[in-house]
């Protein structure tokens, strides 16, 4: 709190600071007394910092000449770029003089003559070596007044485009891995360009763009363009030729991409020009249009009749339809849904004829909504895949969208989204009778069992709302989205599948392993505590090896989970696997006292059962040496300390062997103070020592 109103204090005190300077500034600006007096008195009347700013920006207009302009063209780019500018691209940019062949050195400003010249408004971080404003509040000043500097995104497209067409630019091979320092604005003016002559787009930036793309496929900021665009097709870097041009990419093709309908307008009358071209990544103009979201030049190509808005790309087999839904771009969505008829063969019910006699008459083309891409994939589940609501709601407003078409994965719109969690798409996907539920990929997987073993409580909870789900459907090795849930520990995933109608809470899995098992396996307290409360759990049932949730539980040291499960009246703790190991003798082998204990204040355990070597769990307490275990186990009435195993060796001659002194005498303190003779008869002979057998490091896998 206290750091919190320090810092506050820290923005008043620099506020004021920046306030008085820029007053200060101002009225030592003034060459008179009286002006002088004038801008004193404004201050003392509290002249706010808009004022001061407006104040400001007169005084470097007044400065007059290459000064003014320096001043308020600095103010301009810093203001309205696209990113923080580097100083030396911020140099070069006010040096371009727009339209001229190449750039001349001699106008590049020093840094202190651009210091100079913005009057205090403008600092340099050097550390960053990046220029900005002296204040967030300049910021918002200056682009509150979009008159202030002219047409500003023209001039610093037009600025970006005399740039890239100077001959030194030219002449740069575009196979460069790193360009020259001595071209700093080139990277910039080729990345954004575009995005200005999006917001203004005069007839000097047209003239401009179509003199850059009478060279575009070798020219140089091509290729950074589309490095820093490529990502969104679905490609990488590495599908952008380094030696070979661009082939097929056309000035089109980049209008389309960067969303500019003046440049665009240009190409569409041209002789000769193929409006379906695919370009080097197999992309037609449309197509780019769509992937960038374009919906001006997307309009604009589709009102031309030799447009096929339904093309294919080239490499991914996708229509622009497809991609646009992918990329949630509603408006282009729309628009190429406008261009759709019913099916693509049959009739659509006017006088019977078909589509493409339909077409032919209205001078449509045709757009078919379902047309699946390589994958298979359709523009519904691609829309469905990445949670675009509002082209998935588009979509499905067509009678003729099929919403549960399967991909190459036998993926449909709803197990893409259900896995991704889209849950507003898998609402309007659930509203509908055609799309089914239970529907399995090639993985065997269902909406549900993703969901369940992702533990996602709000898709399961939508999911299990359908009335015709099926709640114990088998997935891969033959576990139920209960069986997922619990093993990952999903307590709140457990509990909304035994609160649904129907539910089997006891299915095993292929090993034979039931929620309660893989529950008790991954020590999952909350959802072994909420199977344990139903009468149809069996927390006795053993998996394929025999073992039981509570031999689990005990053996993975899981004390919370091993208490759950003694507290149910039907458990039987004695149960032993395949190898003859009970519970008490895994958490002896283990080393652990807690367990120990808790399973021998049952007294139905029987501490004296051994398992198919003939190992009590004394036995393997007195080999680990547990002296806690080991008198645990001793205070237990009824206890054997002389069976051995089935090489003759007892507790005590093993504990004797291995050195363990303190098992040593716990036992012969027993042994000796035991009346009953059968309890010793085997302690004599303790210089017997059978060949000595490495532990075992686990009874089996498991």
């Amino acid at each position: 709190m206290i750091e919190k109103d320090i810092s506050h204090l820290g923005l008043i005190y620099t506020f004021r600071f920046l306030l008085i300077s820029l007053t200060m500034d101002a009225i030592l600006g003034e060459t008179t007394a009286y002006g002088r007096r004038q801008k004193l008195k404004a201050m003392a009347e509290g002249l706010d910092l808009e004022g001061v700013y407006g104040a400001t920006l007169a005084r470097i207009k007044e400065q007059g000449g290459e000064k003014a302009r320096l001043g308020m063209a600095a103010l301009m780019w810093i203001s309205h770029s696209q990113r923080l500018l580097q100083l030396d691209e911020l140099s070069h940019a006010l040096a371009v003089e727009i339209g001229s062949a190449d750039l001349n050195p001699g106008r590049i400003p020093s840094v202190e003559t651009l210091l100079s010249c913005c009057l205090g408004l403008v600092v340099i971080d050097r550390e960053a070596s990046t220029v900005r404003l002296i204040h967030y509040t300049l910021q918002e000043y200056l682009c509150a007044f979009p008159d202030l500097f002219g047409p500003t995104h023209s001039i610093m497209a037009e600025t970006c485009l005399t740039y890239l067409n100077f001959q030194t630019i030219k002449e740069i091979a575009p196979t460069l891995l790193a360009l020259p320092q001595s071209i700093p604005f080139l990277e910039y003016s080729s990345l954004y360009w575009g995005a200005h002559a999006r917001r203004e787009a005069s007839r000097g930036v047209v003239s401009l763009a179509l003199e850059l793309f009478s060279h575009i496929e070798s020219h140089v900021s091509t290729k950074l363009l589309l490095v820093d665009l490529i990502s969104m097709t679905g490609r990488s870097s590495h599908d952008i030729p380094i030696h070979d041009p661009l082939t097929g990419f056309t000035g089109l093709h980049c209008a389309s991409l960067l969303g500019i309908p003046e440049i665009a307008t240009s190409f569409i009358g041209q002789p000769n020009l193929e409006l379906n071209k695919r370009d080097f990544l197999g992309i037609t103009p449309l197509i780019w249009a769509a992937i960038c979201g374009k919906e001006g030049v997307a309009k604009l190509l589709l009102e031309q009749r030799t447009v096929d808005p339904d093309k294919l790309d080239g490499y991914f087999r996708r229509t622009a339809l497809s991609w646009a839904a992918g990329k949630g771009h509603e408006g282009i969505v729309r628009l190429l849904l406008g261009w759709a008829t019913a099916k693509s063969n049959g009739t659509d019910g006017w006088w019977g004829k078909t589509p493409q006699v339909v077409n032919m008459v209205r001078g449509r083309r045709y757009v078919d909504p379902n047309r699946p891409d390589k994958y298979g994939q359709t523009a519904i589940l691609l829309a469905a895949e990445e949670g675009h609501e509002a082209v998935v709601k588009l979509l499905l407003g067509r009678k003729d969208v099929k919403p549960d078409t399967a991909d190459g994965y036998g993926r449909t719109p709803l197990s893409w989204a259900s896995s991704k969690g889209r849950q507003e798409v898998v609402k309007l996907l659930l509203e509908r009778e055609d799309v089914t539920i239970n529907g399995r990929d090639k993985s065997g997987e269902t909406p549900l069992l993703s969901a369940a073993e992702d533990g996602s409580e709000a898709m399961v909870g939508l999911l299990l709302g359908r009335k015709d789900i099926n709640p114990n459907v088998r997935g891969k090795a033959g576990k139920t989205p209960l069986s997922l849930a619990s093993s990952k520990g999903h307590g709140g995933v457990v509990k909304l599948l035994l609160g649904r109608e129907g539910i089997s809470p006891d299915i095993p899995d292929k090993d034979g392993r039931t929620p309660l098992w893989s529950a008790a396996f991954n020590k999952g307290e909350g959802a072994v505590k909420l199977l344990l409360e139903r009468e149809d759990v069996n927390p006795n049932k053993p998996d394929k090896h025999g073992v039981t949730p509570l031999w689990r539980a005990a053996s993975n040291g899981s004390e919370p989970v091993v208490k759950l499960l003694l507290e149910r009246e039907d458990i039987n703790p004695d149960i032993p696997d395949k190898d003859g190991q009970t519970p008490l003798w895994s958490a002896a082998f283990n080393r652990d006292e807690g367990i120990v204990k808790l399973l021998l204040d049952r007294e139905d355990v029987n501490p004296n059962i051994v398992e198919n070597d003939g190992e009590t769990p004394l036995w393997r307490a007195a080999f680990n040496g547990s002296e806690g275990i080991v008198k645990l186990l001793l205070e237990r009435e009824g206890i054997n300390p002389n069976i051995p195993d089935k090489y003759g060796r007892t507790p005590l001659s093993l504990a004797a062997e291995y050195g363990h002194d303190g098992v040593v005498k716990l036992l012969q303190a027993r042994i000796s103070s035991n009346p009953n003779p059968a309890l010793t008869s085997n302690t004599q002979n303790l210089s017997y020592h059978p060949p000595r057998l490495p532990a075992p490091l686990s009874p089996h896998p498991r």
